[in-house]
């Protein structure tokens, strides 16, 4: 009984440690493998970024190259367009289509709308270019200058002994004799709204160009614009016609703004 005992306490002893050493052993090697996976992973999510960081922040990056700037170009004019304007440019004494000798065609008055100006009843104008002048004149006599009307309203007839009979008398060519006068059909006198204007206390320079140098002149080009009158022929007019400064016109309606203005375009 003792011999059968005494074997079966040894057994025992000495089978317990090898059954604590192979249960440690798999576990050992499982935590080992989990941080294994553990730190792989946790370089594959991070490796890649900061290499990404420093290639994005590395001053020796080779820069791009910026794409050069694409200008719109402005809408085009037909090329015939902008050669006319830059001849208008170059050439601003350039007469108007339709003119002769510089001068452009105008239609007669109807007499039925013509009004004295003067006393005597020989000069006339429209009757809304005659009310202004009228008020004008009385306004300059107000300040102490006479404001003389010289020529006025005329017919084709007139136009042409003032234009052909003059002409002879002088022996000019008719090219001269447009830059002093128009050739029947082309006066602004015909129109009823053109007026020769002279000064009553300097009666030499009537239809000179001295006139520009009375006190008449000066008050009109103080004043004129007032009462709707403007000056026809400024030195270095466009028609290339010499300078008038006698010669005024009424621009203040619409049938006298169209007279003018619409027949130089």
């Amino acid at each position: 009984m003792d011999e059968i005992e005494i074997p079966e306490a040894i057994r025992e002893n000495t089978d317990l440690p090898r059954k604590s050493s192979t249960f440690l052993l798999p576990l050992i090697t499982g935590i080992i493998l989990c941080v294994a996976l553990v730190g792989a992973a946790l370089a594959w999510l991070f490796i890649p970024q900061n290499q990404t960081a420093k290639t994005t922040d590395n001053p020796q990056v080779e820069p791009v190259s910026p794409q050069p700037k694409i200008q719109t170009a402005p809408s085009k004019q037909p090329e015939s367009s902008v050669v006319q304007q830059n001849l208008a440019k170059q050439i601003p004494n350039q007469p108007s289509q339709g003119d002769l000798l510089g001068h452009l065609p105008y239609e007669i008055a109807p007499q039925s709308e013509l009004e004295a100006i003067t006393a005597e009843g020989n000069l006339k104008m429209r009757s809304a270019a005659a009310k202004k002048f009228r008020q004008m004149q009385a306004d300059a006599r107000a300040d102490g200058i006479q404001l003389i009307p010289i020529s006025a309203f005329r017919t084709t007839e007139a136009q042409e002994q003032l234009f052909f009979g003059i002409k002879e008398q002088l022996e000019q060519d008719a090219a001269k004799r447009a830059e002093v006068s128009a050739p029947p059909g082309y006066s602004e006198h015909h129109t009823g709204y053109a007026i020769d204007i002279g000064d009553g206390d300097a009666p030499a320079t009537h239809l000179e160009v001295e006139f520009a140098e009375t006190a008449a002149f000066r008050w009109l080009e103080q004043n004129a614009l007032r009462y709707s009158f403007e000056l026809s022929f400024p030195p270095n007019n466009k028609q290339g016609v010499s300078y008038e400064p006698w010669h005024w016109r009424f621009v203040g309606d619409r049938h006298s703004l169209e007279t003018f203005y619409k027949v130089e375009e």
